[in-house]
């Protein structure tokens, strides 16, 4: 259920950003948030699939991001391979999840962060992918007007 539930949601990251052209999905609509934009969503969401899947539950520690928590620069990569790069990161996380138990624990944890299980590392991908979404839902709303799935 966890992992359906987490690629419902992947899915409709895709669908949130259909049509968009590049321009658009670099645009910066919240001033009080200049480094939001539709492309730094999709390069940070690629990075928190990586960051936890396989930095931390995996323990590839020269992955980590340096701040998992920033946004990151916006990207030089178009929207249409951000999307891409964020579809093949999710397939691998795919991997990682079902070769190991749900109970297992992850290798390493960032100082300062307690050592989770891959089931919560799921939940969170979950919880944060959707209020993601949400960001989505309002720069695409203000972008075009579209609202939505």
């Amino acid at each position: 259920m966890l992992t359906g539930w987490l690629d419902v949601q992947r899915a409709t990251v895709r669908l949130k950003c259909e049509g968009l052209t590049d321009e658009q999905a670099q645009l910066v609509l919240l001033p009080s948030s200049p480094r939001m934009t539709v492309k730094t969503l999709i390069a940070h969401l690629r990075n928190v699939e990586q960051g936890w899947f396989e930095a931390s539950f995996l323990g590839a520690r020269e992955l980590a991001a340096k701040d998992p928590f920033e946004l990151p620069q916006p990207p030089d990569a178009s929207l249409d391979e951000l999307l891409d790069e964020y579809d093949k990161q999710c397939a691998r996380s795919r991997e990682i999840v079902a070769a190991h138990d749900l109970d297992e624990l992850e290798a390493w944890a960032p100082e300062g962060l307690d050592v989770v299980s891959l089931r919560w590392i799921i939940t969170h991908l979950l919880e944060e992918t959707a209020r993601h979404l949400g960001h989505l839902d309002a720069l695409r709303e203000l972008t075009d007007g579209t609202t939505g799935y």
